[in-house]
């Protein structure tokens, strides 16, 4: 054994390292209650907790409720609508906020910083101050023949186009100061081989920003796939809504079996956990590439 590794071993735990882990254990446990919660009243029927209460030991844990959960709601159909509307929402996004970057992060102008600030103040704006006017417009578009409705309203290009406007300006600003920590040299030596504008950001500048991409990606995917608010608001049709929809369906005029809502709220959350786990190092990396270069 080595001597750091002795040294190591022999050296005492203080009070205050105790205190730190205890209490990042509570927090811990805090933020993860309501989620064992739910799942524990997920796996039990109704009628027993209505019986004992869900402070009790359970008799019968089974996943009936999820399974009831997933076709009384038709379920399926819901995750279709929602992947219709997530898929080309994080790609615009993605796509059109890296030209932005790419724009004012790479070239100087006067306008460079004002145009940057009016992409980002846009997330300044809270939704519910222009849902009166959006609403409005959304009526007043008619759109024959490319939405079922005729209309951009209760159209699920409604909603990919205001989450690509909306969720645009954030990424344009993580992106910009992303961008600015490659080196010019880079674009330069390009430009003296007769690389266009396009051919630069296309073919070096963008697969550079892989990392960052994907965290954003990650955030994109998860925030629009929780959607709820521009849902409500913009589509009248049930059988248009997202998955976060599917959960009225479970509500009865008369009774609403609350285990059975909390497994069907556990199977709506599984597609962004898969999202994470799978960009999660892409995610991790991105969010740490840059922070110290000054």
């Amino acid at each position: 054994m080595s001597i750091t590794a002795t040294t190591k071993a022999r050296t005492p735990l203080r009070p205050a390292r105790i205190l730190l882990h205890l209490f990042l254990a509570g927090a811990a446990l805090a933020w993860l209650a309501p989620l064992l919660w739910a799942i524990y009243a997920a796996l039990r029927p109704y009628s027993e907790t209505s019986e004992k209460g869900y402070v009790s030991w359970p008799d019968t844990l089974n996943f009936d409720n999820f399974t009831n959960a997933f076709t009384q709601s038709d379920m399926s159909h819901y995750f279709v609508n929602t992947m219709i509307i997530a898929v080309p929402a994080v790609l615009l996004t993605l796509f059109l906020s890296s030209m932005v970057a790419f724009y004012v992060s790479r070239f100087d102008f006067r306008l460079n910083l004002a145009l940057l600030l009016v992409f980002t103040a846009g997330n300044l704006l809270p939704q519910q101050v222009i849902i009166t006017p959006l609403y409005r417009l959304y009526l007043l578009i008619d759109l024959p023949g490319i939405t079922m409705s005729g209309k951009l309203y209760d159209s699920a290009l409604g909603l990919v186009l205001i989450h690509v406007a909306f969720q645009s300006g954030f990424c344009a600003f993580v992106l910009s100061n992303y961008m600015r920590t490659l080196p010019h040299e880079l674009t330069e030596a390009a430009l003296v081989d007769g690389a266009s504008v396009w051919r630069q950001y296309w073919q070096i500048v963008l697969p550079l920003c892989r990392p960052a991409m994907a965290a954003l990606a990650t955030l994109l995917s998860i925030w629009i796939y929780n959607d709820f608010f521009w849902a409500l608001v913009l589509i009248s049709t049930g059988e248009n809504m997202p998955v976060t929809s599917a959960l009225n369906n479970l509500s009865g005029a008369y009774f609403t079996d609350p285990n059975r809502v909390a497994a069907g709220a556990l199977l709506t959350a599984i597609p962004t956990l898969i999202v994470y786990f799978v960009l999660q190092r892409q995610f991790v990396s991105g969010l740490t590439l840059g922070a110290n270069k000054g």
